[in-house]
């Protein structure tokens, strides 16, 4: 499948990790853990929060597909809530980029692997 834009292509990837949230605490659940609270989905495309948190649909999600607002759904069951994370902050990058020493040190102290990082001005 391809996205026609990067809104879309971010608001496939919200919902794909959504499907994963869901999941996660019914399996806990059946290993006896109790519920878990609200759980926080970070996203770093800001029209994918948009279209998230708007169920109105615009020009914009003409190219997405209807099983793609689940997310939706989860919003309106209180089962997830989205939330911006800037690009400075998204850890993934240090699994899926080649980064400039400052930055990979700070995402390498935000994951625990290394002390905390002094940012330096």
């Amino acid at each position: 499948m391809v996205a026609h834009s990067s809104a879309e292509a971010g608001y496939r990837a919200m919902a794909s990790t959504c499907c994963e949230i869901i999941w996660l605490p019914a399996l806990l659940k059946d290993f006896g853990l109790p519920n878990l609270a609200l759980v926080t989905l970070y996203c770093d495309n800001q029209v994918a929060l948009h279209i998230s948190a708007n169920p109105v649909f615009h020009e914009k999600t003409k190219h997405i597909e209807v099983d793609c607002h689940y997310i939706q759904d989860q919003l309106t069951a209180n089962k997830i809530q989205p939330a911006y994370v800037s690009n400075h902050e998204q850890l993934a990058d240090i699994f899926t980029k080649s980064l400039p020493v400052f930055q990979h040190q700070y995402l390498l102290s935000m994951l625990g692997v290394c002390r905390s990082f002094q940012h330096s001005s």
